[in-house]
């Protein structure tokens, strides 16, 4: 029996999926207690589905103690908070470092009734598009995030997490 063969002018389905861009990335547990909820391929694959441009982004789980001391020193905030961005290059590739908090991430997922890695993927898109440059200080920019990220987490399984 031979196998059916495609057309030269049929594309694959890979042909058919947009480029993601080229990603490098170091996933870095200064607080382990997520390690298990964070896999690497799926952390990989959130960030790039928020990404417009080549990137080296480490990403990093810090615990209470190290997630004070980063928002006091870098944003005069006296309280730890779920993540924060700092971008440091834009070209020719971005490059960026976002810093998880485990016990905020935790304890927000938990408040609002979702699943960890949910919690988890929506911060880590929310810190890759401050990378780019997105932020959410005025009303039509907090908008425009927010409608990028829903349309990311939705692409990516998840759900919407302003639909709530």
């Amino acid at each position: 029996m031979t196998r059916p063969t495609r057309k030269a002018a049929e594309p694959s389905s890979r042909a058919r999926r947009p480029a993601r861009p080229a990603l490098r990335l170091s996933l870095q547990f200064a607080d382990a207690r997520h390690r298990g909820a964070l896999v690497r391929t799926d952390v990989a694959r959130w960030i790039r589905a928020a990404l417009a441009v080549p990137a080296e982004i480490t990403v990093r789980i810090v615990d209470g103690d190290e997630g004070l001391a980063l928002n006091r020193d870098f944003r005069g905030q006296d309280h730890a908070t779920n993540v924060l961005t700092f971008p440091y290059d834009d070209a020719p590739v971005l490059g960026a470092d976002l810093v998880l908090c485990a016990p905020v991430v935790e304890a927000e997922a938990s408040a609002q009734g979702i699943a960890l890695v949910a919690h988890y993927a929506h911060l880590i898109v929310h810190g890759t598009l401050h990378a780019q440059g997105f932020d959410h200080e005025r009303a039509a920019d907090a908008r425009r995030m927010e409608v990028r990220e829903s349309e990311v987490l939705v692409g990516l399984g998840f759900s919407d997490p302003y639909a709530r």
